[in-house]
Order: structure tokens, then C-alpha cells, then sequence
């Protein structure tokens, strides 16, 4: 608590009464005011970090990162204290750019062959973003990786919190994959298959594995929650098949009813909810 002057401090006593404030520092002063404002009223608007996230550049909590690092202006202040709130008048940036929260948006396309998932070297070539151009305004980016000879359910969206969950290597998803291979299917190898077929690193063990019924022996449904890319052909390639066709028919939860190929959907609340228990 500032001391009550007395009154040898008074104008005209002859002592000085201390340093005026410097113009410096009553800026400073006034700027960690704004702040200070900011935070403690419940009412100022939406956390920062929350804001960054909702306009699709990283989750909340790189978000934070980038806060503390000084990446981001509020007005043009560099803002780095947590739990900064944003007004809607705000002018948010995020290394010199200007950004908008966007509502979030998850779409779920039936990929067919021939599309890569990321950006290729080859003018020609087409990418699964062509085949999503219209679905919305906002920039969706693909959760996880099919190969371009791969088919089936891929999610798209601009929820960063959640593609980076989904994504993660901890983060096992269940998915079902329809596969059709270039002979049949032994019987020994599928028994094989339900107990672990080992890989250079490390056993590959799946939920369920059966022929497709009404099928020829060479289709075959696989269940799994591996992460690992191409873990599918890896797995047969051991077995001594190539994979004809591969098509993943489930993906958390999510399926291909009433979805034709090339074709794509928005989630709906329920399924977006679902995802997010995973």
C-alpha cells in the first residue's frame, strides 16, 4: 500500500516529493492495465488461446506456446499473458497476419483411387482437396494419410484440437478395411493373422479378421487400431500377398452408408461429439 505523504512532502516544503512517473513508464503502466482488464472480466470475450484455435492454426495449447513466444498482437500489442480474453472488435494477429475464428467444420469423404492426400510435384496430379473444393470456405486439412492407391473414409476439418488428438500416435482409432488380394487367402494365414504377425518392429496384432461373406477367399475384412502407415500391406506382404484393392470402410465409428465414392459429407453434431470421446 503507497504511504499518505506527510507534510514535509507537501508542495513548497523544499524536499522533493520523488520521481514524477515518466511518460515511458505510464504507458506501460496503462498497457498492463488493458491487460489486467482483459483477464479478469468474465465479460471481455473468448480466451486467446481458444480464438488462435478456432481459426484452424493449431490447438489450444500450441497455442499457448505461441502466445508466451510473443507471436501474437491483440491491436497491435504483443500479447503474452495466459488467459488473455478477445473482444469481437479485436484485431487479432498471429505473426503479422490477421485472423478470424472460424466455426468449426468436419467433412468425411469416400476417397477414391488415385488421389493423393498431400500436395504432390506433379501438376496433373489430382488431390483429395479437389474433390472437397466446395464443401466449405474455410481451409479443412486431412486427418491422418491414405495412400494414393488407397480408398475409403477420410475425415477433413479445421478443428485443430481435434485432428492433432485423432492424429496422435497414442491415439488409437478403430477402422475396418476391406481388402482384396491378388490370390486367396490361406486359412493357416488367417489364423495367423488373429494371433500376431511380427514385423521389423514389433508384433502386429488385430481386433478381428474374416473372409468377406459371399465373397471369393481373396476379399477379406480386417479390424484394427494400429497407427502405423501401410501397417495393412506390410502385414500381407509377410504372408507373401499383394494387396489388389484397399478400401477402409470404418473409421472411428464413422461409415460409409448412403456415401458414394468421391463423394463427401458433413458430420453430423451427434458423430461430432462421438469423435471427440474418443
Amino acid at each position: 500500500m503507497a504511504k499518505i505523504p506527510n507534510k514535509g512532502n507537501r508542495k513548497g516544503s523544499g524536499k522533493k516529493a520523488g520521481k514524477p512517473f515518466s511518460k515511458k513508464n505510464n504507458t506501460a503502466a496503462t498497457a498492463k492495465a488493458k491487460v489486467d482488464q482483459h483477464i479478469k472480466n468474465p465479460e471481455a470475450g473468448m480466451r486467446l488461446n481458444k480464438y488462435i484455435a478456432n481459426s484452424g492454426i493449431c490447438s489450444r495449447r500450441d497455442a499457448d506456446i505461441y502466445i508466451s513466444s510473443g507471436n501474437v498482437t491483440v491491436n497491435g500489442d504483443v500479447i503474452t499473458e495466459m488467459g488473455y480474453k478477445v473482444k469481437p472488435t479485436d484485431e487479432v494477429k498471429f505473426d503479422g497476419r490477421k485472423i478470424n475464428p472460424e466455426p468449426k467444420e468436419y467433412v468425411l469423404l469416400n476417397k477414391p483411387k488415385g488421389f493423393y492426400v498431400t500436395g504432390s510435384l506433379e501438376k496433373n496430379n489430382r488431390t483429395v482437396l479437389d474433390l472437397i473444393a466446395k464443401a466449405s470456405r474455410a481451409k479443412l486439412d486431412p486427418v491422418g494419410k491414405l495412400d494414393t492407391s488407397t480408398m475409403g473414409l477420410l475425415l477433413f476439418t479445421n478443428d485443430g484440437t481435434m485432428a492433432k488428438n485423432l492424429g496422435s500416435s497414442k491415439k488409437l482409432i478403430r477402422q475396418i478395411y476391406h481388402v482384396e488380394l491378388d490370390k486367396q487367402l490361406d486359412m493357416m494365414h488367417l489364423l495367423q493373422i488373429r494371433e500376431g504377425v511380427a514385423l521389423e518392429d514389433g508384433k502386429v496384432i488385430v481386433d478381428e479378421v474374416s473372409y468377406v461373406e459371399n465373397q471369393p477367399k481373396k476379399h477379406v475384412g480386417i479390424e484394427l487400431k494400429s497407427c502405423k502407415p501401410h501397417i495393412v500391406q506390410r502385414l500381407f506382404k509377410k504372408l507373401d500377398y499383394n494387396i489388389v484393392k484397399l478400401d477402409r470402410v470404418v473409421y472411428g465409428g464413422l461409415t460409409k452408408k448412403d456415401l458414394p465414392r468421391g463423394r463427401y459429407r458433413h458430420l453430423t453434431k451427434q458423430e461430432v461429439i462421438n469423435l471427440g470421446m474418443l
